[in-house]
C-alpha cells in the first residue's frame, strides 16, 4: 500500500509538471498572438510577408514589409545547414563506430561542452575574430554579413546534431551490424547500407533540432549578421534575420504602437516556423523508434 501510494504521488507530480509546462507555452503563445494579430489592422498579411521595405520608424510613410527578415532567416539558416549537417553527421559517425574508446570518452565530453558555449561568446568571436578575417581574406568591405553568421551558426549547431545523430547511430541494434559482417561486408559496407539507413530517423531528428537553433538563434546573428533589413544579393551581403529585428528594436518601439506590434508579429512568424521545425523533429523522432521496435 505504501509503496502504491508513492507511484501515485510521483505519477501526480509528473502531471503537474507535464500541464505546467503546457500552460506555461500556452500563455506565452496566447500573448504573443494577441500582441502580433492587431498588426494586421494596419498592415495586410499580404503585405506584411510579402512586402519589401522594413521602415517602421519612418514617421512619414512607414512601411512593415519582413520579406526581408524572412529571407535572411531563410538564407543564414540554409548556409550554416549545408555546413553543419556534413560536418556534425559525420562527427557522429567517427564516434560511434570509428573512435577507440578511449578516443570518444575525450572527444565526446568536447563536443558536448561546445554545446554549452554561450551565443554571446561565439557572436564576440565572430565579430573580433572572424570579421577582419573575411574581410582581408575576401577583400570585401565588411566582414558581418550572411557567410560570417552561418559559420557562427554552424558553429553552434553541429555539436547538436554531432550528439543527436551519434546516440541515433549508437542505438542501432547490433544484431544488424552483425548479420551483415556474417554475410561478408566490410565495416564501411555495413557502415553505410545497414547502420546509417537504420539510424536516418534519429539523423533527420537531430539535423531538424540543428537548424530549429539556428533560425531561432538571437544573439549571434545580432552581433555577426551587419543589420541591414535587405534581401541578401550575395554571400558578402549585409543581413538582420527575424530574431535579431525584434531584439535590436524592440526596446526603441513605442509601447503599444504599430511599431510595436510589427515586431511581435515578427515574433509570431517566427514562432511558427520553429513550430514546425519541433513538429518535424517529434515525428521523426517517433518514426525512428518504431522502426528501431520493429527491427527487434
Amino acid at each position: 500500500m505504501r509503496r502504491s501510494t508513492k507511484e501515485i504521488l510521483i505519477k501526480r507530480a509528473f502531471l503537474a509538471t507535464a500541464v505546467t509546462s503546457l500552460a506555461v507555452l500556452a500563455l506565452i503563445m496566447i500573448f504573443l498572438f494577441m500582441e502580433g494579430l492587431p498588426t494586421f489592422s494596419f498592415v495586410s498579411v499580404k503585405d506584411f510577408l510579402f512586402g519589401f521595405d522594413w521602415y517602421p520608424t519612418d514617421e512619414a510613410n512607414p512601411a512593415y514589409g519582413i520579406l526581408p527578415l524572412i529571407a535572411a532567416s531563410g538564407s543564414v539558416t540554409a548556409l550554416s545547414s549545408l555546413l553543419a549537417i556534413p560536418l556534425g553527421v559525420m562527427t557522429a559517425v567517427y564516434l560511434a563506430e570509428i573512435a577507440s574508446p578511449r578516443v570518444r570518452a575525450v572527444v565526446k565530453p568536447v563536443v558536448e561542452m561546445l554545446a554549452s558555449l554561450p551565443s554571446v561568446v561565439i557572436g564576440f568571436f565572430g565579430m573580433v575574430v572572424m570579421a577582419p578575417f573575411l574581410q582581408d581574406f575576401f577583400d570585401i568591405p565588411i566582414g558581418l554579413n550572411l557567410s560570417n553568421a552561418a559559420l557562427m551558426l554552424a558553429f553552434m549547431s553541429v555539436p547538436t546534431i554531432a550528439s543527436v545523430s551519434e546516440d541515433a547511430i549508437y542505438a542501432v541494434p547490433r544484431d544488424l551490424k552483425e548479420a551483415s559482417f556474417a554475410l561478408g561486408a566490410t565495416h564501411l559496407e555495413t557502415l553505410l547500407r545497414v547502420t546509417l539507413p537504420a539510424a536516418l530517423s534519429g539523423i533527420g531528428t537531430a539535423v531538424i533540432l540543428g537548424m530549429s537553433r539556428a533560425i531561432g538563434e538571437t544573439m549571434v546573428v545580432l552581433m555577426v549578421a551587419g543589420g541591414a533589413a535587405v534581401i541578401p544579393k550575395s554571400l558578402w551581403s549585409p543581413v538582420r534575420p527575424m530574431p535579431a529585428s525584434i531584439a535590436a528594436e524592440m526596446a526603441e518601439a513605442p509601447f503599444r504602437g504599430h511599431h510595436y506590434h510589427a515586431l511581435f508579429a515578427t515574433a509570431m512568424v517566427l514562432f511558427l516556423v520553429t513550430l514546425l521545425f519541433n513538429i518535424l523533429a517529434d515525428y521523426f523522432s517517433h518514426k525512428h523508434q518504431q522502426s528501431g521496435a520493429a527491427s527487434l
